[in-house]
C-alpha cells in the first residue's frame, strides 16, 4: 500500500506532463466540416467532449485537488487565459502569474510544469488534437477497473520531450468517445489506474469532475470550475 500512495502522489506531478503547444496553432479551423465517422478516432474523441466551444474561451478558472486515503495532498487554484496563454496559479496562500512561451524564472518553471500536469486532467481529449504521439486504436478492449468492454486507445510520447517524456496512456471510452477509465504509465513502468467520471457541462464543454482508483484510496477531483 505505502508503494501504490507513493507511486500516486508522484503521478500527480508527472502525469501528462507534454509540450502541449506542438499542434495548438492553427487548430481553430474546425474538423466538423468533416463528417464525423471519417475523422480519426482522435478527432473524434476531441470533438465530443466540446473542442468547438473550447476555442471560443477567454478564461478558465479551475481547482485542482488531490486526496490519498481521505487527506488532501494538493490544491491548486487555476486562471487561464488560452488566447494570450497567461496562466496564474494561487497555491497555499501565494499567487504566481506567468505567460507560456516567455522565458521562465524558476518558479514559474515549476508552475508551468504543474499548470500541464493540471490540465492534462482537466482537458486530457484535446491533447489527442494538441500535441505529438503514436497511437493504437481498439474497437474492443476490457477496461482494468469495470471490467466492462468498451473502444481502447493507446497513446504512447516515445520521448516528443515536455517535463516527462516516454509515458504512456491506456484510454477506455464508450460509443458516445467520453472516456471512463484510463491507466497512465509512466517511462520506468509505474501505473496508475483511474476512472473518469462525474461529469458536468460548463459552456459546451463536458468535464470528468472525478477520477478514482479501484478502491477510491485515490482521488483527484476538480472544484470551482468557472469558463468563460
Amino acid at each position: 500500500m505505502k508503494k501504490i500512495l507513493s507511486l500516486c502522489l508522484l503521478l500527480t506531478f508527472l502525469i501528462g506532463c507534454k509540450d502541449n503547444q506542438s499542434k495548438s496553432e492553427g487548430l481553430e479551423a474546425t474538423v466538423s466540416e468533416i463528417k464525423s465517422e471519417e475523422l480519426p478516432i482522435t478527432a473524434q474523441i476531441a470533438n465530443a467532449n466540446g473542442m468547438e466551444k473550447f476555442n471560443e474561451l477567454d478564461e478558465l478558472n479551475f481547482t485542482f485537488n488531490v486526496k490519498v486515503n481521505d487527506t488532501l495532498r494538493s490544491n491548486r487554484a487555476w486562471k487561464w487565459f488560452p488566447k494570450t496563454k497567461k496562466v496564474e496559479l494561487t497555491e497555499k496562500g501565494e499567487t504566481i502569474s506567468y505567460t507560456q512561451g516567455d522565458s521562465l524564472t524558476e518558479n514559474a518553471l515549476a508552475a508551468d510544469q504543474k499548470f500541464i500536469n493540471d490540465s492534462y486532467w482537466l482537458l486530457f481529449p484535446y491533447q489527442l488534437m494538441w500535441s505529438d504521439f503514436e497511437s493504437t486504436y481498439n474497437e474492443k478492449g476490457i477496461s482494468p477497473i469495470s471490467n466492462e468492454e468498451m473502444k481502447m486507445l493507446t497513446v504512447s510520447y516515445k520521448g516528443k520531450g515536455g517535463y516527462s517524456p516516454d509515458d504512456s496512456y491506456h484510454i477506455f471510452f464508450g460509443e458516445d468517445n467520453m472516456i471512463k477509465e484510463w491507466t497512465y504509465v509512466s517511462s520506468t513502468g509505474r501505473e496508475l489506474t483511474t476512472t473518469w467520471e462525474d461529469y458536468e457541462t460548463f459552456k459546451g464543454i463536458p468535464i470528468a469532475k472525478m477520477h478514482k482508483s479501484a478502491d477510491s484510496s485515490f482521488q483527484l477531483y476538480f472544484t470551482d470550475i468557472k469558463f468563460k
